[in-house]
């Protein structure tokens, strides 16, 4: 391959010096016998170059397969050598093939962002868990910082309030574990290694806290999991996740819900800078909490918790989501709305528990479909800030799941 793209590039070279230098007298017999030379060397040159570009592609490629291989939601015997394998196949790789990587999930971000650090967290799953235990279970995030202040920080406040229990966690998402793992060296349990380590542990009475925002997929396939460990110890209890039972339609709300939207609108107002809701309404500011959106039937919690913004008097305040499920809470709706209802002035933030990738990307990131991009681009606002702020950060939140915890400790 290597002789005949030589052969080609010699060619196209000679050929070319030949239109305009070949002859057939002895005065240009010396002139080709250079030329010949320094073509000789640019093709090595050339060739050079092209191997080394190809090299790089190559090596790119296989750190991105290595990637893809660990992007799944199933672990097997074999995920701990591949996340060992793709960590590997990146760090031989120099700057510039870094930036080469591709695949199907693989990119340059995968290990190359730069989330915080991940030493602050703690994967909390010790062993001599002792007879009493709380499974925190979240769905989970490879952003460290996000990861340490909304997750480990509703995990602290249960092991605050609970000091005769022990706290452990669990994530339901294997490819975010999966790529801390990968990346940072910390392992973290999914729900059946937890379960089986609390077995292990001889727990005898164990409470799952899930820190999901509702009873939507996640919360249905943690109970499935669940189920099948119910005769493992003497007592199985699961506590509500944050914003409690669903209710049937978008005019029920409950304490929960109340709670949640009070503390949410005051962090978010008062991290904007304005004393009160009333002082951001006469600013001409509207808050827009992004939250993910589901098909679940749970969907019905988004509309619930715009009912309970408006019942709480905070005309200024809409919820929407990523994935516009309802409908009415897609971006472009709610960009409608805003404008509709005449403010010039908007704040993003997070309806999610973690401030992670779409808070980061899909809410406040660079890329023109973002919100903050396309509220921008609507042309309506004069002012578009973002909050990247998860909910699990603030203390009212986190006592909120203590709560929920102490109603089935108790019960």
């Amino acid at each position: 391959m290597k002789r005949r793209a030589a052969a080609i590039l010699m060619a196209a070279l000679v050929g070319t010096f030949c239109l305009t230098g070949c002859g057939s007298s002895e005065e240009t017999a010396s002139p080709n016998i250079g030329a010949e030379a320094d073509t000789e060397t640019a093709s090595e040159e050339a060739l050079k170059e092209a191997s080394k570009a190809d090299q790089d592609r190559i090596a790119a490629d296989e750190a991105a397969a290595l990637i893809d291989a660990i992007y799944v939601q199933e672990r097997t015997d074999d995920t701990d050598r591949q996340c060992a394998d793709a960590k590997a196949a990146w760090d031989a790789l120099t700057d510039e093939q870094k930036q080469l990587v591709e695949g199907e999930n693989a990119d340059p971000d995968y290990f190359g962002r730069d989330t915080g650090d991940a030493s602050e967290d703690d994967a909390r799953n010790q062993d001599e868990i002792g007879e009493n235990e709380i499974l925190a279970v979240s769905f989970g995030t490879s952003f460290n910082d996000s990861r340490v202040s909304d997750i480990k920080g509703v995990e602290d406040a249960l092991q605050e309030a609970y000091p005769d229990w022990s706290v452990r966690r669990a994530f339901t998402a294997q490819i975010i574990i999966n790529h801390i793992q990968a990346r940072d060296g910390e392992k973290i349990d999914n729900v059946e290694q937890a379960l089986e380590r609390a077995v292990a542990n001889k727990v005898k009475n164990l409470i799952v806290q899930p820190t999901h925002l509702m009873h939507g997929a996640e919360y249905d396939e943690l109970m499935d999991a669940v189920e099948t460990y119910k005769d493992k110890f003497e007592t199985l209890k699961v506590a509500q996740p944050l914003l409690g039972e669903v209710g049937t339609d978008a005019t029920v709300i409950n304490d929960d819900k109340k709670a949640v939207a009070k503390a949410i609108t005051g962090e978010a107002v008062k991290d904007a800078g304005y004393d009160s809701i009333e002082a951001a309404k006469e600013d001409g500011v509207a808050f827009v909490f992004m939250g993910h959106g589901t098909s679940h039937a749970a969907k019905v919690s988004y509309s619930q918790m715009q009912t309970q913004m408006g019942e709480l008097g905070y005309d200024n305040v809409f919820i929407g989501t990523v994935e516009g499920e309802p409908e009415e809470t897609s971006c472009e709706n709610i960009i409608e709305a805003v404008a509709g209802a005449g403010y010039d002035k908007v704040v993003l933030r997070p309806l999610m528990v973690v401030a992670g990738d779409h808070a980061n990307n899909d809410m406040a990131g660079e890329d023109e479909d973002s919100w903050v991009s396309m509220f921008n681009a609507s042309g309506n606002f004069e002012r578009v800030d973002t909050q990247i702020n998860g909910l699990g950060e603030i203390d009212a939140v986190q006592q909120l799941y203590v709560e929920h915890t102490a109603a089935v400790m108790n019960d």
